[in-house]
């Protein structure tokens, strides 16, 4: 992805997220767009301050102190643009993933069909489905208006039909969505985005437009095996900012500094992963995951489409009964190096949820938090894994499937007390297959630079080409069945300096080939007893070029999917052995 050198204006990104706010500076540096450094405050959305302006003035100053840069005016005002002596800034943009999750009604004919793309819809934000509607529900109508009444929701979004289809059984849905509506109190109306079967959006205006504030978007189900929600997208971004703006106090300043350029922080991890997919070689598609605070932000694609999903259910700091609804104490426990009480565990995740910004005080604390950042991964990854499949080029079923790269993001892994454990909690957490290169989001911009993509495109693509995100290394994750100690793979590695290893690799290990960073090297690859390591098919081997990461080339051997020992002790024996071959 190369790119030109260019003498251009300079760039604050304000990223707002649940229990912190960062402020991230962009600027030219030998005629190439860099990221400088940042600052970071507490979000500052609740009592006391009940104003997200505090925390960013308090991130700024950060950045400033940090920069030796004077970004604020003496009466506290963002300086823009930057002026002669080298202060202030040419532009803001920002991202925003604080505030509370969006309720949603989704409103569609047939459950399997335009029920489904309204779902996708929804989940593509900070949003969750509280109802849903359908001609299936065989509810009647004074039931559906009850139904609809009981969420209090924020959005209703209607993908009604394809186009050209009938009409007759999304009006008695409309006229049930609108029943309801002149029911609620004004100040407490939906909005409204209808994205179903263009021929009916007089109908639908009539019926819904005196109402509540209603959106249009193009039909998100045209055809009964086409989806296309893009430009629905572009419209829910807008919706999510006037439904925070409600929400969230100083927002409608901070919209103003950026000249309107805000979205979603998940929309904007998107776009950044969809520019890695444009410079991306590899036939495979790009995955990204962010572990969030307030929720868990998936993206992956393949140059063309983007699968967006957003978990609040499983941010960090989310409502801990939400979070057990989607994953069991069990689950987190089979991650911890000792034995624990499944009540210690529900305690813990309680605390967590009334304490969002707080840090492990404690190794067990570390550990705990550590198990639940793996386990909420497996499980997101788990819920698409078939959608996955139709993005990726080939994998087994139950599998993730090759991505290349793979991108993390995320406090609970960029923080992590060394880089070993970052990597480990990222490896048990995506279980990759094939060959793959895992980079690490260090300074947690992915989603930062989505939004400045918006002002300048060439901040986004020269920022990605530069060292702001850390190769950790080339993973190779074999996958078939054989005996614990039997040889599965050979390697031949031949370095830039023309030194040559070679390494038989045993089922059920995770090795690591020593290869300087940023130095190239070439693998001849041979897997044994039908192993498949994504060269085409099982048995298949080849010859790889890599770049040396921080940890080298990683051989992840360890078994797909990875079964841990019941016994917390032997588990903890295995961890430790894991974590001393990776150096830590």
């Amino acid at each position: 992805m190369s790119s030109p050198a260019i003498s251009a204006d300079s760039l604050i990104t304000l990223d707002v997220g649940t229990t912190d706010t960062r402020a991230h500076l962009y600027d030219v540096v030998n005629g190439r767009y860099r990221y400088i450094a940042s600052g970071i405050a507490q979000t500052t959305i609740m009592p006391p301050f009940n104003d997200l302006r505090e925390g960013i003035f308090h991130a700024l100053t950060q950045l400033q102190d940090i920069t030796q840069r004077t970004i604020l005016s003496n009466n506290g005002r963002i300086l823009i643009p930057s002026q002669a002596d080298g202060s202030g800034v040419d532009a803001i943009a920002v991202t925003l993933s604080a505030g509370p999750v969006i309720k949603v009604v989704a409103v569609g004919l047939l459950e399997d069909v335009s029920l489904e793309s309204a779902r996708n819809l929804a989940t593509s934000t900070y949003a969750s489905v509280n109802e849903t509607l359908s001609i299936n529900d065989r509810r009647k109508q004074d039931e559906r208006i009850d139904a609809i009444l009981r969420v209090r929701s924020d959005l209703i979004i209607i993908a009604g039909g394809i186009d050209g289809g009938a009409s007759r059984s999304i009006n008695e849905l409309l006229e049930a969505v609108g029943a309801a509506c002149q029911l609620m109190p004004k100040s407490h109306s939906p909005h409204i985005l209808y994205a179903g079967n263009k021929e009916i959006h007089e109908n639908v205006t009539k019926i819904l437009g005196p109402l509540t504030n209603l959106h249009f978007a193009p039909n998100i189900r045209p055809t009964l095996r086409i989806e296309r929600i893009e430009s629905a997208q572009t419209q829910l971004v807008n919706i999510f900012r006037q439904i925070r703006a409600q929400q969230l106090y100083g927002l409608t300043d901070v919209e103003s500094w950026a000249e309107d350029r805000l979205a979603p922080g998940s929309s904007a991890f998107g776009r950044t992963i969809q520019f890695l997919s444009l410079a991306n070689k590899s036939r495979n598609s790009v995955l990204g995951i962010d572990v969030g605070a307030s929720a868990l932000t998936l993206a992956a694609t393949n140059r063309n489409d983007l699968l967006l999903r957003v978990y609040p259910e499983l941010g960090l700091a989310s409502q801990a009964e939400n979070l057990l609804a989607s994953i069991s104490i069990g689950s987190i426990a089979r991650w911890l190096p000792f034995a624990i009480s499944h009540t210690q565990i529900r305690d813990y995740l309680f605390n967590k949820a009334s304490h969002p910004g707080s840090l492990p005080s404690s190794a067990e604390e570390m550990y705990l938090d550590q198990a639940i950042t793996k386990q909420i991964m497996r499980t997101a990854l788990k819920t698409i894994t078939s959608k996955l499949h139709g993005r990726a080029a080939q994998g087994h079923s139950k599998l993730v499937p090759p991505f290349e790269p793979i991108i993390i993001s995320g406090r609970a892994i960029t923080h992590a007390p060394t880089l070993a454990q970052s990597l480990l909690m990222t490896l048990d957490g995506i279980q990759p297959t094939g060959i793959t290169t895992l980079v690490l989001d260090q300074n947690n911009i992915a989603a930062s630079l989505g939004a400045a993509a918006t002002y300048n495109p060439l901040i986004t693509v020269q920022v990605l080409e530069s060292n702001a995100f850390l190769n950790l290394g080339t993973i190779i994750s074999p996958v078939g069945y054989a005996q614990p100690g039997v040889s599965i793979l050979r390697i031949n590695t031949t370095l830039q300096d023309g030194t040559e290893t070679q390494l038989d690799v045993k089922n059920g290990t995770l090795q690591v080939i020593a290869v300087p960073q940023r130095q190239s090297a070439t693998l001849q690859l041979q897997p044994l007893h039908r192993f498949d390591i994504g060269m085409g098919s099982p048995g298949r081997g080849g010859t790889v070029q890599v770049t040396g990461g921080a940890f080298g080339v990683i051989i992840d051997a360890r078994g797909r999917p990875l079964t841990l020992p019941q016994d917390a002790k032997s588990r903890g024996i295995l961890m430790k052995r894991w974590l001393k071959t990776l150096g830590n």
